[in-house]
């Protein structure tokens, strides 16, 4: 009787008061003991309602009917094919919903229903995979941001792939504790090709001196990470650098000059198709045997094995060993030597190649004067502070 004069109201009632109308009978429905007929003739009513003119009725329904297990599977199913506003709350909370429906609401393209369901809670790498895929930049950022969401690494370089220029992303991306090492190099790529373009598009550098400035910069980079990565992610490091075809004689050799031997080491095993081990005992062997077939075999150019040579032999004679800053800082002392070999050689053909080392002695040189520097502030702010002491006693 009460669904029936509720229907019959529901023609001069203004949409405003048919929305909090609808908003008491979804209500009632999941929490109030109706008779069978009842609940029936609710059910009946609110699929009524999913015609109604008015997107704030529709809406009231989806707000009540969001989060329950226990509301009509069919007026879920419809409120979240409706529009994005309505389906949005659907979208987000109910657990009706089965991994196809979000698939097909985010193939849909449209960003509110995509960031409904980026939210969502526990949301599976199925759906993630979705997201990543066809999802707008925002619906993707929503995904990265939603602790609950379990994404795939693979999902994680799509993202990268598709919306990596844009700095929200890649903040977020940089954030997590479970990016892989091959995921982080590609965000520094992406952010040095942006960084290329929008200088060169101001006219700040001509487009060649830009592009090479943040190449160099990537690679500065890539060598960084590798020297911070586990030893696991070295190797997935170097793949990711093959196929995307960064992995070059001169990454290579700014490694093997910043004392990062390990990523020289898994680089010649995977050029050459070598077992690691083999590799390493080459490299090591004081007197140098096998590794220019070694070399040669990985495909790197003739005219930089020089440099290569005696980057070894100066590091064999100190036993391998780190200086200050690691793995990822070039190492002057070994440049100078490879540098001052190769200048007694004569042949055209390795003048790119002085000029790459100059490069590099150059960049170390002001790493050494910068670390200095600090090394210098540092012990006077200790002097500072011991004479305050002092007089403060």
């Amino acid at each position: 009787m009460i669904v029936r004069q509720f229907l019959q109201w529901l023609h001069t009632a203004p949409s405003g008061i048919r929305a909090e109308a609808t908003g008491a009978l979804a209500r009632a429905y999941l929490y109030s003991d109706m008779t069978d007929s009842d609940r029936l003739a609710a059910e009946g009513a609110m699929t009524m309602l999913l015609d109604d003119p008015s997107p704030l009725v529709r809406r009231a329904l989806a707000d009540v009917f969001a989060a329950s297990e226990y509301a009509p599977a069919n007026i879920v199913h419809a409120l979240a094919c409706d529009q994005p506003d309505v389906a949005g709350p659907v979208l987000h909370r109910s657990p009706l919903l089965l991994d196809a429906d979000l698939v097909e609401a985010v193939a849909s393209g449209e960003t509110v229903r995509q960031a409904a369901v980026a939210m969502r809670a526990l949301l599976p790498c199925s759906v993630a995979a979705a997201i990543a895929e066809v999802g707008c930049a925002e619906a993707c950022l929503i995904l990265l941001e939603n602790q609950h969401a379990e994404i795939v690494p693979f999902s994680l370089d799509r993202i990268v792939e598709r919306h990596g220029r844009l700095a929200a992303i890649r903040d977020s991306l940089l954030k997590r504790s479970d990016l892989p090492a091959p995921t982080r190099q590609a965000l520094v790529l992406k952010l040095s090709q942006t960084l290329a373009e929008f200088v060169a598009a101001r006219a700040w550098l001509a487009p060649d001196r830009a592009r090479r400035i943040t190449r160099e910069a990537c690679e500065k980079a890539t060598v960084a990470l590798a020297a911070a990565s586990p030893e696991s992610e070295v190797r997935p490091l170097i793949r990711h650098l093959c196929e995307s075809r960064q992995l070059n004689a001169g990454l290579i050799l700014r490694s093997l000059l910043s004392g990062n031997v390990e990523f020289f080491e898994e680089a010649l095993a995977e050029l050459a198709g070598v077992p690691l081990a083999r590799v390493t005992g080459i490299v090591h062997d004081r007197r140098g045997a096998s590794f220019r077939a070694l070399y040669d075999k990985a495909g790197l150019p003739a005219s930089t094995f020089l440099a290569f040579r005696e980057a070894l032999e100066a590091m064999r004679e100190e036993g391998f060993g780190h200086e200050i800053g690691g793995a990822s800082r070039l190492k002057r002392r070994i440049i100078e030597r490879a540098l001052t070999r190769c200048e007694n050689e004569t042949p055209d053909e390795i003048e790119p190649l002085l000029t790459l080392l100059r490069r590099f002695a150059a960049e170390a040189a002001r790493e050494e004067a910068r670390l200095f520097c600090d090394e210098l502030v540092a012990a006077a702010r200790v002097d500072v502070d011991r004479d305050f002491d002092r007089v403060a006693a």
